[in-house]
């Protein structure tokens, strides 16, 4: 989660951390915009295979951003966010911007961070200088 923000341009002026899981208080990471870290934004992750973030996942990242005295804040997923989820987030006074599973992916295959190629396909034109004088 981090290496992606990180590539995105995050935390360049700053710092970007992960937070020790027993202690995090909900909090998984801190982005600090600036050198002095006075503009942060908080990271919340969940991976899940079988379930959806619901509502109250939200409503907790939402408490953890208050106790950190936190304005805004990126909760990744890399299942999905319910529709109780996405309308907790709306109502919010903090902002918030939810990433779910296939924005996530998206995002690594923009920034080239966690994927490999592949495979590549070479598309080949007529050089029409070949058939000069021919």
């Amino acid at each position: 989660m981090l290496k992606v923000l990180s590539a995105m341009g995050y935390g360049k002026d700053g710092s970007l951390e992960g937070t020790a899981a027993s202690r995090d208080g909900g909090i998984d990471g801190i982005i600090s915009q600036d050198p002095l870290g006075l503009d942060r934004i908080y990271l919340q992750a969940k991976r899940f295979t079988g379930s959806s973030v619901q509502s109250q996942d939200v409503q907790a990242f939402i408490g953890a951003l208050s106790t950190s005295h936190g304005d805004r804040g990126v909760f990744i997923t890399t299942s999905i966010f319910t529709k109780g989820a996405r309308e907790a987030a709306d109502r919010s006074t903090v902002r918030i911007e939810l990433i779910d599973g296939r924005q996530l992916v998206k995002l690594m295959v923009n920034y080239k961070v966690g994927v490999q190629p592949e495979s590549e396909t070479i598309v080949y034109k007529i050089d029409e200088d070949f058939f000069e004088g021919i």
